[in-house]
This record gives structure tokens, C-alpha cells and sequence, in this order.
């Protein structure tokens, strides 16, 4: 492979199994200051690290998110859940991100709303370290869900919204090798049926929205009868919306009472 050459770092990543790796070649060339380090970057690649990671970030809605390896990589189907959360939110709303790995949902949230307040909590050090690159200090918080939060935000939240893990346990060896060997486990396991951390969230949310609140989860579809059970008897109305083209599907519950519009 000849250093700096796109044709030549494109055969080797094909060699790997890299499908794109034309669009991968640039991208790897483009990030690397000299030969060595090209060298290097093709090699964590071509030996089955995430590009996201390789590279040290990810785009999502026109955003480049800092990524650190370790860390759970955003995905396209997500834009639709920011879509969701977007038609839901008032003016000057606040919002919660939990599970926010590297706090693209925030991010995203921010860049289209600038008038809105964004806290983000997840449970792994590296996630949140990723999220304070791409958030800025004092809105990213360590811990298990609401835990870390500060006590003003009970029952202020407009927006609850989270990509929690939600794949079974059972699932899991059927998952891609670049997720299932590059990114943590927390990130992806959902327990028995896949909704073991939504539940919990379900079943805590109502004590941090405002009346009229929004809760948004995205889950799969199998899954959402399961959760539209678990909001009703959590008090909520709820809804489930559905993006055929990105395969994504997000639940809505409402907290009933008065609320700001969007």
C-alpha cells in the first residue's frame, strides 16, 4: 500500500471487507497527518475497529461528534428519534438525555434549538467523557439514569428522551462483530426481552416531567407493544411513530395536564 494513495488504501480495506471503503479511504487519509499514522489508522481498521472510533468521530445530523473507542456509535436511525423530539419541544424547553453515550442526541437537539436546556446522564466514563467534548462542562452528569441529577430538574423536564439499550441478551451474538466486540455491553443489552432499561425509565419518568411532559424512547417494533403497556399503567398517553425508510420506531408517552406548547 502506497502511503496517501486513495486506490491503494481502498484495496486494502476491500481486501478487509470494508463495503464503502472508497468513502472509508478518504475519510482515513483525510484524518491522518503523516504516513505512520495513515498506517496505523488502516490497520485498526482493516482489524475490525469501528471507523467512528478509528477516526475519533461520527457525523450525525450534519454534526462531527467527537467518538473515543469504547464508546457506543451513533446511528442513523436515531435521526428519527431527534425528528420526534424536535416536533415535541416547547420554546425554551428543557430537555433529559439518558443513556446519551456521546451525547449526540443532546447535540443534535442544541444545534437546532439553541434556546433549549440540555442535560445528558450515562452510566460509563468513557461515554461521558465523549459527551462533555460534544456538549460542553456542567450538562453531562455520571450515573445510573436519574440518579445523578440534580434535584431542581424532578418534575421540571419537558423532554425525556432516551436511545436505551434495548437488544436481548439472547440477541446479542447476532449482532454485527464491530458493535458487538467495540462497544460496550451496557450500551446494547437489554435484558430477557430487550426492554429491561426502559422499563425502569418508564416507571421513574413521571416524577421528573412537567405536566404535559413528553417521554421518548426508541425501541423496535416488536418491541413497543411491550412498552406502550409499561406507559399506560405508568400513567402516560402514549403513541408509537414509525420511519419505514431507516427501519426506526419510537414510543411517545405524554404526561397528562397543561402544557407549553411546542
Amino acid at each position: 500500500m502506497t502511503a496517501g494513495d486513495p486506490a491503494a488504501v481502498a484495496a486494502r480495506l476491500r481486501e478487509s471487507g470494508c463495503v464503502f471503503a472508497e468513502d472509508e479511504a478518504r475519510l482515513l487519509i483525510a484524518e491522518a497527518a503523516d504516513p505512520e499514522l495513515l498506517a496505523d489508522l488502516v490497520e485498526r481498521r482493516c482489524t475490525g475497529a469501528p471507523l467512528e472510533h478509528v477516526l475519533g468521530w461520527a457525523e450525525f445530523r450534519g454534526l462531527r461528534l467527537a467518538v473515543a473507542p469504547g464508546v457506543f456509535v451513533p446511528r442513523l436511525r436515531t435521526e428519527f428519534l431527534v425528528e420526534c423530539l424536535l416536533a415535541e419541544l416547547p420554546a425554551a424547553g428543557c430537555v433529559l438525555d439518558l443513556c446519551c453515550g456521546c451525547g449526540a442526541i443532546g447535540a443534535a437537539v442544541r444545534a437546532a434549538r439553541p434556546d433549549v436546556l440540555v442535560h445528558a446522564v450515562d452510566v460509563d466514563a468513557r461515554a461521558v467523557a465523549c459527551a462533555e467534548q460534544n456538549l460542553g462542562p456542567g450538562r453531562v452528569h455520571h450515573g445510573d439514569l436519574f440518579t445523578p441529577l440534580p434535584g431542581e430538574l424532578r418534575g421540571a423536564v419537558d423532554v425525556v428522551v432516551a436511545n436505551a439499550p434495548y437488544v436481548p441478551s439472547a440477541a446479542l451474538p447476532t449482532m454485527p462483530a464491530e458493535a458487538r466486540l467495540h462497544e460496550p455491553r451496557a450500551a446494547l443489552d437489554g435484558g430477557a426481552d430487550g426492554t429491561g432499561v426502559q422499563r425502569r425509565i418508564v416507571a421513574a419518568a413521571p416524577n421528573w416531567l412537567r405536566p404535559g411532559g413528553r417521554l421518548l424512547l426508541e425501541t423496535s417494533a416488536e418491541q413497543s407493544t411491550l412498552l406502550v403497556a409499561e406507559l399506560e399503567q405508568a400513567g402516560l398517553d402514549c403513541a408509537v411513530v414509525r420511519d419505514a425508510d431507516l427501519e426506526a420506531t419510537v414510543v411517545i408517552g405524554r404526561r397528562r395536564g397543561s402544557a407549553a406548547q411546542p
